[in-house]
């Protein structure tokens, strides 16, 4: 009864507002007529401005590429669509079209009523209304006059065109999610061929897309595209459009053909061609984000001003293509040749020791055998299964074949060494380059700007950086490089091993971070502590409002290791703070905006500035020039003697220009990096996998494969450029120091240096190393003598083991490492991380 009555209530409501609305209409089409004569809509379509692409320039004003206009659609004519996909189209937007002449009060109150009674939203426009709405008015102006002016335009456009024609337009005219407009770019993007071979199914996945891209779009949202697409099916076969069969089969084979797997940042603009994919396609996104989704960048012409020097990109591409060649080729030989040992001396030992003691579960050669063989069905028998499941319409080989395909994606995911690079001007945070992957075009996921990878031993400068701040570290600080076992305030332990387990005992602050040292490194991170060290690692990395994040940032020694989530794009804005005095930059990619008229819209880099200004540079000093200035002298050493020295050598030096940086590589050798800069730019270059878990091996390190990578190409990037040196703040002194304990020095001391330290930082006392050993000397062959006879050792005194002129000459270079048979730097293993 109550039921009942709410029905009826409704129905009261819908005839009140049908009869208003038709009083409306009535008025304003009066009101219109009186106003408007001869209207020529052909003539109008045609004399519309003409569509233009937008167009991102880099930083010299060079061409990167035009994002698509409506000029550059396929425009289909409406006798090559297919039946179905009209048919799908006005049983979800406009059942009665063909009976209408522009406006259906049906469809009106058929929209009021879906939303009174909740079932779905469906919008009261007639097609013809879309369209009128589409060329002659501002969709973006939610009010009754620009619904009256669709209206009026919609019945112009039934006089002078045909319902075909009105279609024709529809179709290839509308937005269909995803950067695509127009049905014939649409079924290309979404199924991979032309409108022209719509089925049932695929036309009802474009017609809901008409109503929500975002919200049923099959790549994001595939389980509410799939029921939507139920829902617009029920209805061509309840108005009698398909039979049940027909649309149940078409259903069950796009499910079953669909391919889960598919990148969910997918668009059609990825078949855009571009002299810089991965950084035009960042540009669009930032872009969309900065205009609101209000324009439409495909045909309103606007010009982009960016960031990225095309001469910097070009080298980039060179660089990087060579490396993604050469460095799978090395994993795949040095895979190869592990899996050859274990296959000549293990699986041999293994299968006898089954078969002496009937050990079932031992046997492996068998198993071998098996995984070479699945392996072979996944890479070559996809393409032909599926040539078999459509040549004998068999959904089952079908099924097996996808899974194939799947397996296979997968597996190259896990064995293929992706990568990517990025350079940013610290100045002023311009992007100049950007290299996301390998292949733009089939992978479509920028790793500079979206990867979540382990950074390893390239974190370590940025909780270093908060000890130098501190004042309790220096660059001479002595640190003990051993086996220590580390608890954290949970009480859980943790004893960590440097590269190849070796240890150096007694070191510098200066050598164990050029030389990457984990012990030291970690006696540091607990120097500090670890909310003072996340607090400075969050803020370098722009990551700051997540550095409650536990999981992100753990308060555990792991985490001095690079046991977190980056993408280079932090990694280069933090180490850009070090020869930036210390001031936080952030990435930008567009300078400014115009429309097609020459006229300013936007203007991202002054708007920056202005805030900056506005603040007055709160927030931005993330540490002192001085702390900043004593980084970059520590990361000079890298260079210099640390993990990039052969890196250095190798490419035959940077033409007098300073370098500094860092290498990387995690402990399980699955992510390898290199990040440096010059007094010019800051470039980070990371190599590993895609799917987590795998390891790039031994023999694939930041230092031996991301920073020959680094090297080659800030070396070429700086050619012409003149050479200059980071520059000093004042409050920085120059302190003769004692190579071994880095105190101020004695006449015992016979190996010293010069190190700089922020003013009031400087050590003060002597070093009491070298006296002490003296004194020891002294004694011991002392009491020798009092016990020996000069015969019992039939040796002149003046060659004793103890006479400090026949020692073992150590020679310390200037930057304060030991060196061996005479070289002025210390054995280097090119291994070293």
């Amino acid at each position: 009864m109550i039921r009942s009555r709410k029905r009826r209530i409704q129905a009261q409501i819908i005839m009140v507002l049908t009869i208003l609305c038709s009083l409306v209409v009535g008025f304003s089409t009066g009101f219109v007529l009186s106003q408007t004569f001869n209207t020529d809509i052909k003539g109008d379509l045609t004399n519309f401005e003409p569509a233009l692409p937008t167009q991102i320039l880099d930083c010299n004003g060079e061409l990167i590429t035009e994002i698509f206009s409506d000029e550059k659609r396929d425009i289909v004519p409406i006798t090559k669509l297919p039946k179905t996909l009209i048919l799908a189209l006005i049983s979800r937007e406009d059942l009665t079209f063909f009976q209408h002449h522009g406006f259906s009060f049906r469809g009106t109150a058929r929209a009021a009523w879906n939303v009174l009674t909740g079932s779905y939203f469906s919008g009261g426009s007639t097609l013809t209304q879309q369209v009128a709405g589409r060329y002659y008015a501002d969709r973006t102006d939610i009010s009754i006059f620009r619904k009256l002016k669709e209206l009026w335009y919609a019945f112009q456009l039934e006089r002078d065109l045909t319902k075909y024609e009105i279609l024709e337009l529809y179709a290839n005219d509308m937005y269909f999610g995803h950067n695509a407009y127009g049905v014939e770019a649409a079924s290309r993007f979404y199924f991979g061929h032309s409108a022209e071979e719509l089925t049932v199914a695929e036309s009802a996945i474009l017609v809901i897309q008409l109503a929500s891209p975002a919200l049923y779009s099959p790549i994001n949202h595939p389980e509410r595209a799939r029921s939507r697409q139920k829902d617009v099916l029920d209805q061509m076969v309840a108005n009698g459009f398909t039979t049940r069969e027909e649309a149940d089969v078409s259903f069950q084979n796009y499910w079953n053909n669909y391919d889960f797997s598919r990148s969910n940042i997918a668009s059609a603009y990825f078949d855009n061609e571009s002299k810089a994919p991965y950084f035009s396609e960042y540009v669009r996104i930032k872009l969309n984000d900065m205009l609101y989704g209000a324009v439409d960048i495909n045909k309103d012409g606007y010009i982009v001003h960016t960031t990225l020097d095309l001469g910097y990109q070009r080298i980039a591409d060179e660089i990087m293509n060579k490396a993604f060649v050469d460095v799978n080729e090395k994993y795949r030989t040095l895979k190869g040749r592990r899996l050859s040992i274990a296959d000549d001396v293990y699986v041999p030992i293994a299968d006898l020791l089954a078969l002496t003691f009937n050990l079932e579960d031992m046997k492996v050669a068998g198993a071998k055998q098996k995984k070479a063989a699945v392996d072979s069905f996944y890479s070559n028998f996809q393409p032909p299964l599926e040539a078999l499941s459509l040549l004998f319409g068999s959904n089952d080989i079908m099924r097996v074949a996808r899974f194939a395909g799947t397996k296979e994606s997968s597996r190259i995911k896990k064995n293929f060494i992706e990568g990517a690079l990025i350079t940013m001007d610290h100045r002023n945070g311009h992007i100049l380059a950007m290299v996301g992957g390998s292949d733009f075009e089939t992978k479509q996921y920028n790793r500079a700007v979206d990867a979540k990878v382990q950074p390893g031993s390239s974190i370590k400068p940025l909780y270093y950086s908060a000890a130098i701040s501190s004042g309790k570290f220096t660059p001479a600080t002595r640190l003990y490089d051993g086996p220590i076992v580390f608890y954290d305030d949970m009480g859980n332990s943790y004893q960590p091993l440097n590269y190849l387990g070796t240890w150096d005992g007694s070191v510098l602050l200066r050598y164990a971070l050029a030389t990457s040292m984990n012990v030291p490194s970690l006696q540091v991170l607990e120097g500090v502590g670890f909310e003072t060290a996340i607090d400075r690692i969050s803020k370098l990395l722009g990551m700051e409002d997540r550095k409650e994040d536990r999981v992100l940032f753990p308060r555990s020694y792991p985490l001095g290791l690079g046991v977190t989530s980056v993408a280079p794009i932090n990694m280069v804005q933090a180490f850009s703070t070090f020869p930036n005095h210390g001031k936080r930059i952030e990435p930008i990619a567009i300078t400014q905006v115009l429309d097609r008229n020459g006229n300013t819209i936007l203007e991202p880099e002054k708007e920056r500035l202005r805030e900056m200004q506005k603040n007055r540079g709160r927030d931005l000093q993330i540490m002192s020039p001085q702390a900043a200035y004593i980084m970059v002298s520590l990361l000079q050493s890298t260079v210099e003697f640390g993990t990039l020295r052969w890196r250095r050598i190798n490419v035959g030096g940077f033409d007098g220009m300073p370098m500094a940086g860092k290498t990387g590589t995690t402990q399980n050798w699955g992510d390898a990096w290199t990040v440096g800069f010059s007094p010019y730019m800051t470039t980070a270059v990371w190599l590993g996998f895609d799917t987590p878990g795998n390891s790039l091996g031994r023999e694939i390190t930041g230092a031996t494969a991301a920073g020959p990578i680094w090297a080659e190409y800030m070396k070429k990037i700086h050619a012409g450029l003149e050479p200059k040196e980071f520059e000093r703040p004042s409050g920085i002194v120059t302190v003769r120091v004692c190579a071994e304990s880095g105190m101020l020095p004695t006449k015992l001391c016979d190996h010293t240096i010069e190190e700089v330290f922020i003013a009031g930082t400087e050590p003060k006392q002597l070093c009491p190393i070298h006296s002490f050993e003296q004194e020891r000397d002294k004694e011991l062959v002392g009491n020798l003598q009092d016990i020996l006879t000069i015969e019992d050792f039939n040796v002149d005194t003046s060659n004793s083991l103890f006479d400090s002129s026949t020692l073992p000459d150590i020679n310390f270079s200037d930057d304060g490492t030991s060196g061996s048979g005479g070289n002025d730097t210390p054995d280097y293993n090119p291994l070293l991380e």
